[in-house]
């Protein structure tokens, strides 16, 4: 009787959550903006290297209009989202993104290339604006139970498109040129904007807002201080950015030294790793209800470290694509439950500036460790790098110890839903 109720209420909360239309709108958004990001991403990489005969400067240039908007603009647009309607910031910026690519092409046309970093750097700076936007909207609109199934179909969505966006953006550039790309790219924000449409009426703004915006800024920085909770998050986000830091650009050497096979297999090895991931966002899904959140970021953080450890070290093809499969696959474990974890404990007032200071912390340090992993491979072999990243991994799991130990209180408890630690 107690499996058949549990049954009964799981099938129960899924048809609510697939009922939930700002679940819905959001979800295919989402799919809309990743298209669109994969096509600009992968268009943009291959003109640029095509345009400048592969010179490393211009490439790597891309990276920075990436990420540099992350540091400069993340928890300024956490603090915008906190003060602003979050479905008129998000629907503004899907459509400030389209004209700029529009704007793009017109310069594309009359032979101004170098126009097209302006792309990703608008895009990335106006992601800044709209995602915390989006994680409130998500902690007004979806009910704690159902929380970490949406980040998990989230996650999924993304896991789909790391493994079908490459060939995607690499086939639309090459059948149909970059114009036709940047073409693709402003409709998939456009359509992405008419879905956002759709999603409830934001509700009315306070009367009274702050007086200046450092004003919020400096409230956000002591409700983050002030929590312990946000304190331990933020020393396992660092320790999984640092860790990430180390391996993502270290592919190829498992490939061509450890394993002795050509560069071009790495391919294999990324979609083992993106297949991993989308496997886990499901499996994700199908825990949501089972385990808490803290619970599967240790599980996270523990097989990593295990599942990196091996890729390091051993010299079996076989061995390492299934430790990169695993590696892939506990990879929702720790992103969902940071975001479910995060969710559930930040204030409705304060999501926008929590998001914003969590997230340049872990891309602070994959940026740090991605910066000088070059110096350190030529220095030290490829076992030491992945014992390094595996031990971080480590770090990150002592982080989250606290977290088990740890009873819900806080300026954040009153107003966190059910959720979260009380699973």
């Amino acid at each position: 009787m107690h499996h058949a109720a549990a049954h009964f209420s799981s099938e129960s909360d899924n048809r609510s959550f697939f009922a939930n239309r700002l679940i819905r709108s959001i979800l295919f958004s989402a799919v809309f903006l990743q298209l669109g990001i994969w096509i600009r991403n992968f268009a943009i990489l291959l003109f640029v290297t095509e345009q400048t005969n592969k010179d490393p400067i211009a490439v790597s240039l891309i990276s920075v209009a990436e990420y540099a908007p992350i540091f400069i603009f993340s928890f300024i647009g956490g603090a915008f989202a906190d003060r602003w309607r979050p479905k008129r910031t998000m629907v503004f910026c899907d459509l400030l993104s389209a004209v700029s690519v529009f704007i793009v092409l017109l310069a594309l046309t009359f032979g101004g290339w170098q126009a097209i970093f302006f792309a990703t750097l608008v895009s990335s700076i106006l992601s800044q604006f709209s995602q915390p936007a989006g994680m409130k909207l998500f902690k007004l609109h979806v009910p704690a139970s159902q929380m970490q199934m949406g980040m998990s179909m989230y996650q999924t969505i993304q896991a789909i498109f790391m493994i079908v966006g490459p060939v995607l953006g690499t086939l639309v550039y090459f059948r149909f040129g970059v114009h036709t790309a940047v073409v693709l790219i402003g409709i998939c924000f456009l359509l992405s904007a008419a879905v956002l449409t759709t999603l409830p009426k934001d509700r009315a703004a306070p009367s009274v807002q702050p007086a200046r915006l450092t004003e919020d800024i400096k409230s956000g920085l002591h409700y983050v201080l002030a929590n312990k909770i946000f304190l331990y998050m933020a020393s396992f986000f660092l320790a999984a950015g640092l860790a990430l830091g180390i391996i993502n650009p270290l592919g190829v050497f498992v490939v061509t030294e450890h394993l002795g096979l050509q560069a071009e297999q790495l391919q294999w090895l990324t979609a083992m790793n993106g297949a991993g991931i989308l496997l886990g966002g499901m499996f994700m899904m199908s825990l949501f209800r089972r385990m808490p959140p803290r619970v599967m970021l240790m599980v996270g953080f523990l097989c990593s470290s295990a599942a990196v450890a091996i890729i390091g070290t051993t010299t079996s093809t076989g061995a390492a694509f299934a430790a990169q499969f695993a590696a892939g696959f506990f990879v929702p474990f720790i992103h969902i439950s940071c975001q479910t974890i995060m969710m559930s404990h930040a204030e409705e007032a304060y999501v926008g500036r929590v998001s914003g200071i969590m997230n340049p912390i872990f891309i602070g340090g994959m940026v740090l460790t991605m910066s000088i992993v070059g110096i350190l491979k030529a220095n030290l072999p490829l076992g030491v790098l992945y014992g390094m990243a595996a031990a971080l991994f480590l770090v990150g799991a002592i982080g989250v110890v606290p977290l088990l130990r740890h009873k819900q209180s806080g300026p954040a408890a009153a107003t966190a839903h059910a959720g979260g630690f009380r699973h």
